[in-house]
């Protein structure tokens, strides 16, 4: 039996609430408020939902220091790699019209793949499959010309340029320019710019109104200040988005380039922990959510947990499209998950895991531009066991 149908007995659906009067679980805030305290971070929002209800929605902290202004439920993040698996999402959705097949090639709708050669010098015959799992050793591209595309259209002769780094299939590597390739794809298919095709198609009808590419079309948004910490001191400092990710007249990238809050995040779960549906809509069908939460990648190991400092852990996750799938728990930030929790995390800490066994999604929002390996992260670590706990106890 989930949690999910062991919970809802318990409790009474609410909305996504963004107020003082949001539900909380007892010692997520004060797990959260640990971190605070020590330096670590200026502030954090913490969500946690099953399908139809929120059961925790908090926020802890600061979201500006050199102001004091208090962090809120409802302030904006950079979630950079969390758009993934929304990149994810978009290709699906196209899937389920029929208008493309993920084990396509990728040829068949960006022409400029069609001479794309392997290492080894064999047609390389990427398919959309290998783009989303980071299996397609495609090559991220010169740097310098990479930043002064202005579309996603500009990108792919920079990254169809650049050398592969292995034969298709025979790895995992995690690669940028593949994701972005991916959303391009999704524009000629869709017809529509990145960007906007996400807004119509799943933003607007999923009343996600705090998320987009370019944080200043959203003039009314509460930003949440990202930071560093001093070597030296100590002191959080103010840190900015690498590339310019956020700015106008930058492509909308579907490998990082999202912007949002905890609950509009939030409902994007619930809509995959309902199995591709919210609030009588549907939106991929039960054959796209086994691609986004079944392993697509065989025996390779995978995730960002194979080194020997990181555990050796690449057996324990797979690739799933465009979401990262915990095979096997195992001690630290996966102990607490279910065999099956996928998600994925983002540069500056963000994070958002989905637990089918419990069926309960935990989101968390936090800005450390100097986190290192955010999945490893130990406010991740903190935050997860703290839910888990308080939900064990209800």
């Amino acid at each position: 039996m989930s949690l999910t149908s062991r919970l809802v007995p318990m409790f009474t659906a609410v909305p996504l609430l963004v107020s003082a009067a949001s539900p909380q679980l007892p010692g997520i805030g004060a797990a959260m408020q640990s971190a605070v305290d020590a330096g670590d971070l200026s502030g954090a929002v913490t969500v946690v939902v099953t399908r139809d209800e929120v059961l925790h929605c908090e926020a802890t902290g600061l979201a500006d220091l050199a102001r004091k202004e208090p962090m809120r439920p409802d302030s904006m993040f950079w979630i950079a790699s969390m758009t993934k698996p929304v990149t994810a999402v978009a290709l699906l959705m196209l899937q389920d019209e029929g208008k493309l097949n993920v084990t396509d090639p990728v040829a068949k709708y960006l022409p400029e793949f069609t001479g794309l050669k392997t290492p080894s010098g064999q047609p390389a015959n990427l398919t959309i499959l290998q783009l989303m799992t980071h299996t397609s050793g495609l090559g991220e591209g010169d740097r310098e010309a990479v930043g002064k595309a202005r579309t996603l259209a500009e990108l792919i002769p920079v990254f169809v340029a650049a050398p592969m780094q292995f034969e298709p299939g025979t790895q995992w590597r995690y690669c940028q320019s593949s994701i972005n390739t991916a959303g391009r794809v999704v524009e000629v298919v869709g017809g529509q710019p990145f960007d906007v095709f996400l807004e119509q198609r799943l933003f607007a009808p999923l009343g996600m109104s705090n998320t987009t590419f370019y944080p200043a079309r959203k003039p009314s948004a509460h930003r949440a200040i990202a930071y560093v910490k001093n070597r030296t001191t100590g002191a959080l400092e103010p840190a900015s988005a690498p590339g310019n990710y956020g700015a106008e007249g930058r492509p909308p990238l579907g490998n990082g380039g999202l912007f949002s809050t905890g609950p509009d995040y939030a409902r994007f779960c619930q809509m995959l922990l309902a199995g591709g549906t919210r609030e009588g809509k549907r939106y991929l069908s039960a054959a796209a959510m086994r691609w986004l939460t079944t392993v697509q990648t065989g025996d390779l190991p995978t995730g960002f947990f194979q080194s020997r400092d990181a555990g050796d852990r690449g057996a324990h996750y797979g690739w799933g499209l465009g979401t990262c799938i915990l095979r096997k728990p195992h001690p630290g930030v996966a102990a607490m998950l279910s065999p099956g929790t996928y998600g994925h995390g983002g540069a500056w800490g963000t994070q958002a895991w989905l637990d089918p066994v419990r069926g309960v999604a935990f989101i968390l929002m936090l800005q450390r531009a100097d986190i290192g390996n955010s999945d490893g992260s130990p406010h991740r670590q903190a935050f997860q066991q703290a839910a888990v706990d308080a939900l064990a106890d209800r």
